[in-house]
């Protein structure tokens, strides 16, 4: 495993993301919340992974209390090699309003302090500076160590970190080769200054690791829901995933583990795909530690521009 440090924090490069715990959404069942997802995080600390990534909005709670009923069976020295961070909703960025969501994400995760606190999303009617007023008394109560913010755009990030009077040390944004926005502003900016661009979705929801990650149950009818996910849709991302096969052949890997190492061929990034299985979450561990080359990022990245072109012609086409 490989990390990136980030004002005292020592992230993995590879994080496990929590959405599915215990979410409805993805409709893994009571036998997942119950048994896998502890187990995951008991395999991810085996792998050297050190990010678990979670919110309050996940299962509405229930994600924060699988991982704090974990944490409760671990050593203490296991415990501290984690980086656990969550997630508010600023819908009322009052101070005692931000407070009591703190704090019920600290019971739920039964810690005395969350490790990295994000503002989950951009309230439009609520300035950056006032929610980061608010943030402002937990950091400095030391009840939150460090402060990100999830969905922001380059200027609402220097805007947040101004507000708050100290680093916010992370943007976590949409970053994949379909999502690949951020690698223009944010993957600079984060590492010219020393902060981090975490990546969620880099998987694309499965669709960029193969059918096997992108097909069945609840989480198949979601994904229905999603037109790259249409016959039509797989067809236009052939190139795409034609060109992942083939640079995963070369390194005996696969389609899955060389999408996350191209988001990790970029300064400053760290991914936090999830995971059904023990077997997914190794594989993706593993991603970490796959070197591209120069030639096959360049390839990788100039289908994406392609895909890019396309997506403007056929919207300016309507």
């Amino acid at each position: 495993m490989r990390y990136v440090e980030v004002d005292g924090l020592r992230l993995s490069r590879i994080g496990l993301g929590t959405w599915q715990f215990g979410s409805w959404e993805w409709g893994y069942g009571e036998g997942y919340a119950r048994e896998t997802a502890p187990a995951l995080i008991r395999r991810a600390l085996d792998l050297g992974i050190s990010l678990l990534d979670t919110a309050e909005l996940y299962g509405f709670g229930r994600s924060e209390r699988i991982i704090g009923r974990t944490l409760a069976s671990l050593d203490d020295g296991e415990v501290r090699e984690l980086v656990v961070a969550s997630k508010f909703l600023p819908i009322a960025p009052a101070e005692p309003i931000v407070a009591r969501q703190a704090a019920g994400s600290r019971r739920r995760l039964g810690v005395d302090a969350i490790d990295l606190y994000y503002v989950h999303w951009p309230n439009p009617f609520v300035s950056v500076r006032r929610t980061m007023q608010a943030v402002r008394p937990l950091l400095e109560a030391g009840v939150v160590r460090h402060v990100g913010v999830s969905n922001y755009r380059l200027g609402d990030w220097l805007e947040a970190e101004r507000a708050l009077r100290a680093p916010v040390v992370a943007d976590q944004v949409r970053f994949s080769l379909l999502s690949p926005g951020p690698a223009i502003e944010l993957v600079p900016y984060a590492a010219a200054t020393g902060r981090v661009v975490v990546a969620y979705s880099p998987l694309a929801q499965g669709l960029l690791a193969g059918d096997r990650r992108a097909s069945g149950g609840r989480a198949g009818a979601m994904r229905a829901r999603d037109r790259r996910f249409s016959p039509a849709g797989r067809r236009r991302l052939e190139p795409l995933t034609t060109a992942l096969a083939e640079v995963a052949a070369v390194h005996e890997a696969t389609a899955a583990q060389v999408a996350l190492a191209w988001i990790l061929s970029h300064p400053a990034t760290v991914a936090i795909p999830g995971a059904r299985t023990l077997e997914q979450l190794d594989e993706n561990a593993a991603a970490a530690d796959l070197d591209l080359s120069a030639a096959e990022v360049e390839r990788l990245s100039a289908e994406v521009e392609r895909l890019s072109a396309e997506a403007l012609a056929l919207r300016a086409g309507r």
